[in-house]
């Protein structure tokens, strides 16, 4: 096992290991909190208010920004990402208890919360609920490394636009359709192919929704309505949809 992932670095530090704890779940909110606070923060002090579409949004593409790092790990870790969902998947078996809930409220030394290591469990424990995740070959695998590697530049250049209004509305919005049908487009397969696939099978309605749908919904809901937006910064000619 690798000394830094969720679990093994809870217990090296209950044998002495210095330095400050983070829990992972706390870590990770704190993170998209504070990227929407500062885009908001921004233009409010640029627009004089905060508009209900821009805080949509930017909330929802600083969560894509988080989960993009997220699945650069799922590439680099691959492999690892294998032996821990067979760890998780005897945990599980051993104590009862739900991976997920476990390496999200696992407490990381602050020194080692951006190893890829650590958050190659975000995916070893999803594993448990769709095997794509530990073969490479599978769209969802590659759908999502290929969103962790392609989508955090044209995210941030468009929170950008919509925050100074850098570039034309139309052009803005080109990039906001382009951006966001694929979001919803891509997680419509992925959904399609998991059904398919019948990976479901065996699993509790709850289950699904809590540890599948209601997630990948995020990824259908949000994009909705980056689609809208996208269409009236065309038609409108304007920045008024983001409040400027």
């Amino acid at each position: 096992m690798h000394e830094d992932s969720a679990a093994q670095a809870t217990e090296g530090r209950q044998v002495g290991d210095k330095g400050p704890n983070v829990v992972v779940a706390v870590f990770a909110a704190a993170v998209v909190v504070s990227l929407t606070l500062a885009w908001n923060a921004v233009s409010y002090r640029l627009h004089g208010g905060l508009n209900p579409y821009f805080l949509l949004l930017s909330l929802f593409l600083s969560i894509n920004l988080l989960i993009c790092y997220w699945e650069v790990c799922l590439y680099l870790r691959r492999d690892y990402i294998v032996e821990r969902a067979g760890y998780w998947r005897e945990r599980r078996t051993a104590t009862g208890r739900t991976p997920a809930v476990e390496f999200l409220t696992a407490a990381v030394p602050l020194r080692r919360i951006g190893s890829p290591t650590v958050w190659a469990d975000v995916w070893a424990t999803y594993a448990l609920y769709d095997g794509a995740y530990t073969d490479r070959s599978t769209f969802g695998f590659n759908a999502d490394v290929g969103n962790g590697f392609f989508t955090p530049i044209p995210s941030i250049i468009l929170l950008s636009a919509l925050t100074f209004g850098f570039m034309p509305p139309m052009f803005a919005g080109i990039l906001g359709i382009a951006l966001f049908w694929q979001w919803v487009y891509v997680t419509s397969l992925y959904a399609v192919s998991f059904w398919v696939a019948g990976s479901y099978a065996g699993m509790p309605r709850s289950v699904r929704w809590t540890y599948v749908w209601g997630p990948n919904a995020v990824w259908i809901v949000f994009p909705l309505l980056g689609l809208f937006v996208s269409a009236r910064l065309i038609l409108d000619g304007t920045y008024g949809i983001v409040g400027h």
